[in-house]
C-alpha cells in the first residue's frame, strides 16, 4: 500500500461534472494497493492510518512543521490511484502489473477509508473507485509525501 500525501489548503474530486468529495485544509491522500496487499494485510493499514494522523506537517505558532490534522482542524480526502505502482523499467510506457487488480484493491480502498473514518472520529470523503476523476488541489507549501506500507518509511 502506498499513499501519496500532500498538505493542502482545499481539494476536491469530480466525477462526471460532479463533486463527489470536498476538504478545505487538510491532506489529501492519493491511495494504492499492489497485488501482493490481501485483506488479511489490515496490520499495514493500521499502520499507515496512525501514520497519516501523527504525521506532523502542520506549522505551529513558531511556523515549524510541529502539529499533525487533528490539532489544527483538518480535514481528509481520500482517492484511489492505481497509478502509484508504476514501472517505467522498461520502456516508455510504464507497466501496471504491480497495481492491485479491482477486484482486490476496490475493497482493500474502502476498508482503508473505513479504518481511516474511525480513527479520525468522522467521515472521509473520496473520489469514486474504478472512475476517472479530476482532482483539483491548492497544495500548501507545497509539502508532498511518498509513504509505503512495505517500507514502514
Amino acid at each position: 500500500m502506498r499513499v501519496l500525501v500532500q498538505r493542502v489548503r482545499a481539494a476536491r474530486v469530480e466525477v462526471d461534472g460532479r463533486v463527489t468529495g470536498a476538504i478545505g485544509p487538510g491532506l489529501l491522500l492519493l491511495t494504492g494497493f499492489e497485488g501482493a496487499d490481501a485483506p488479511e494485510d489490515a496490520a499495514d493499514q493500521d499502520w499507515m492510518v496512525g501514520k497519516l494522523l501523527r504525521l506532523r506537517l502542520f506549522d505551529d505558532e513558531a511556523g515549524v512543521m510541529n502539529r499533525c490534522v487533528q490539532e489544527v482542524g483538518g480535514e481528509l480526502l481520500a482517492v484511489s490511484q492505481f497509478t502509484l505502482f508504476a514501472s517505467t523499467r522498461k520502456g516508455n510506457r510504464p507497466s501496471w502489473s504491480r497495481a492491485a487488480p479491482p477486484e482486490l484493491a476496490g475493497p482493500l480502498f474502502d476498508g482503508f477509508v473505513a479504518r481511516l473514518s474511525q480513527a479520525f472520529g468522522r467521515a472521509v470523503p473520496t473520489g469514486v473507485f474504478g472512475a476517472h476523476m479530476r482532482v483539483h488541489l491548492e497544495n500548501d507549501g507545497p509539502v508532498t509525501l511518498m509513504i509505503d506500507s512495505r517500507a514502514r518509511e
